[in-house]
């Protein structure tokens, strides 16, 4: 099942938040300004965090959050 499937289906905000964590996990390469890489380091390190939990988390929170 795809993502929006899930989503057209009306599962719960915790299915889908499941759905996203569960699964392999897979080496990818962005490129993004370097100010913008380290400010992000910088949040994930005060939330006690590394910089690759924090783009999943901010990847999650985005993909899972209402829609107004």
């Amino acid at each position: 099942m795809k993502f929006t499937e899930l989503v057209d289906s009306g599962a719960s905000k915790t299915k889908q938040h499941e759905y996203l964590v569960d699964g392999e996990q897979t080496a990818i390469t962005i490129r993004i300004p370097s100010n913008l890489k380290e400010a992000a380091a910088e949040a994930a390190n005060l939330k006690g965090l590394s910089f690759s939990a924090f783009a999943r988390m901010c990847m999650i929170d985005e993909l899972v959050k209402e829609e107004s």
